[in-house]
């Protein structure tokens, strides 16, 4: 991974320089625009509706459109002159559980990397983080936006997390919610429960689940390359209306212990050792220290450090 840009985490009187590196990637097969009868590409031209005439990238500019239709043209040292934070300083503001959150406000996630000499003062708030369980809350500017952002610890490095402000997060009114709500039994209750129940698990597990569609798309493309035929899987069908609620919850609670029963029914050759049901809960185990926190080993090490 390349470094994004170089910053520094303050809280209180203690300063941490952090390199910040983008967590994520998308895994989308890209495609270009082409001409679908010979293949050649499509080039996107900047044309000026006012004069017609192709405008060169040095004299394009921002512009906010009003409501009338007339514009207002911003210019590079308009938008310099703005009080915007600097992208290198992070400065928490407070402390909060992670849990008063909510997930929608979640964007984007960044880890952070303490710089040669600050290891020492960011396994501190690493560690501090994890023991008390608390998140941190500061502002970052990042692309030329200011966005308020949470440090939180993920798999043993701290993560920082840009959250949408809250008028960016939009209002629903559906009209059901105003509507005289429909009465939900107790048995209905009762199935809906056995079927959460059925398909519970104790921890998330994302190597669980695959992008059947991006597989699909890529072995499309490896086909078409190769000149092989291929063939088309049948769509699951959607399902027709819900006519009644019970028979269908009870359908659903039954095939969720059916297959749930396939699946702990593996195939055990003779002499196999039962380590793999320790592995497996080591392996669990392991996740949840790293969703939670850094590893007791680690924590006890900063600690002695700090």
């Amino acid at each position: 991974m390349r470094a994004i840009c170089k910053g520094t985490v303050s809280f209180g009187l203690v300063s941490i320089p952090v390199n910040l590196y983008v967590a994520t990637e998308s895994k989308n097969i890209a495609f270009r625009q082409v001409h679908g009868v010979d293949g050649g590409r499509i080039q996107d031209k900047r044309i000026c509706l006012v004069d017609g005439k192709e405008v060169p990238y040095t004299e394009v500019a921002k512009g906010y459109e009003m409501p009338g239709g007339a514009m207002v043209i911003l210019t590079d040292d308009d938008l310099a002159s703005l009080p915007v934070a600097s992208s290198k300083s992070i400065e928490v503001r407070e402390f909060v559980p992670l849990e008063s959150i909510d997930p929608i406000y979640f964007d984007r996630s960044y880890y952070l990397e303490p710089q040669r000499d600050a290891v020492k003062p960011y396994l501190l708030l690493r560690d501090a983080l994890v023991k008390f369980g608390r998140v941190a809350i500061g502002k970052v500017a990042l692309r030329q936006r200011e966005a308020l952002s949470v440090l939180r610890v993920y798999a043993d490095v701290i993560l920082l997390n840009t959250i949408l402000w809250p008028d960016e997060v939009r209002e629903h009114d559906f009209p059901f919610l105003r509507e005289p709500s429909p009465q939900v039994g107790p048995q209905e209750l009762a199935l809906a429960g056995s079927l959460i129940d059925s398909l519970s698990a104790p921890v998330f597990d994302p190597t669980k689940y695959k992008d059947e569609y991006r597989e699909a798309l890529q072995a499309l493309i490896e086909a078409k390359i190769t000149g092989r035929e291929i063939s088309t899987l049948p769509s699951e069908s959607a399902g027709g209306p819900v006519i009644d609620l019970v028979s269908a919850l009870s359908a659903s609670v039954e095939a969720a212990n059916q297959g749930r029963q396939r699946v702990r029914k593996p195939t055990v050759a003779s002499g196999t050792s039962p380590a793999k049901g320790g592995a497996a809960k080591g392996g669990a185990a392991r996740a949840r220290s790293g969703a939670d926190g850094p590893a007791e080993g680690g924590s006890a090490q900063a600690k002695g450090t700090a």
